[in-house]
């Protein structure tokens, strides 16, 4: 496991709580649009090691809820023992997933090392190795949001919307899908957050491209609020 750095603080990755941030190194998928990309490779020069990290976390203790976990892919590396370790000072552990190590994710759940989880899910089943750039074996994507909708603990499910990829008709195509996979019901919540462009990307067209605005958001939210218990916006 690489742990690339850490955000000391955020009121923003973890719903309702204050948190801190982790950052693994490494993923399976290569979408042009990622807002990490730097997280992407498995080096980095600046690597923290565990040690650190727990330390971070052994003196906030008192000020901090949670702990959220990202990448990158966290479940590509992620040590079990280093997430009893910090379930061990008294943490709520979030966890950022791609979905695409159903094993792993289970096992973390089954252990109760997982608090809640937060499931990019990218596309429609039908384009999704177009949009993350990779061969994706989807049953196994499947599989993860099976067992995030049968687990018990909180979770979302959230897409980060790209102009030329998520229209109207393709989100109604993602909220069938997961409604399906949810035997019918509505998953519970969802999320819509747009692309920014932060100037450095994998694919170096989306340099160009410019913000998701709000209101077209809005109107996403607006086709698939029928499908979930809730629909957020994130701009």
């Amino acid at each position: 496991m690489k742990i690339a750095g850490i955000q000391n603080v955020t009121l923003i990755d973890y719903p309702s709580k204050i948190a801190c941030t982790i950052f693994l190194l490494g993923c399976n998928f290569r979408c042009g649009f990622c807002h990490n990309p730097e997280l992407v490779v498995e080096k980095n020069d600046n690597e923290i090691s565990q040690k650190e990290v727990l330390s971070y976390l052994e003196k906030k203790r008192r000020y901090l809820d949670g702990v959220c976990i990202t990448g990158g892919e966290p479940l590509l590396s992620l040590d079990k023992d280093f997430v009893k370790r910090i379930k061990a000072l008294g943490y709520l552990v979030k966890l950022d997933t791609n979905g695409s190590f159903p094993e792993r994710l289970k096992e973390f759940v089954d252990d109760d090392l997982i608090d809640f989880v937060a499931m990019d899910v990218k596309a429609s089943r039908e384009n999704y190795s177009k949009v993350v750039c990779a061969n994706v074996d989807i049953t196994k994507v499947e599989e993860s949001i099976k067992i995030i909708l049968n687990s018990g603990i909180d979770y979302e499910f959230r897409t980060t919307i790209v102009l030329e990829v998520h229209d109207i008709s393709e989100m109604l195509k993602i909220a069938e899908w997961l409604r399906v996979l949810d035997e019918g019901g509505n998953p519970k919540r969802f999320v819509l957050q747009g692309f920014r462009n932060q100037g450095k990307f994998i694919d170096e067209k989306y340099k160009l491209k410019k913000d998701v605005e709000k209101d077209f958001l809005l109107k996403l939210q607006d086709a698939v609020k029928s499908y979930f218990g809730e629909v957020e916006v994130r701009v």
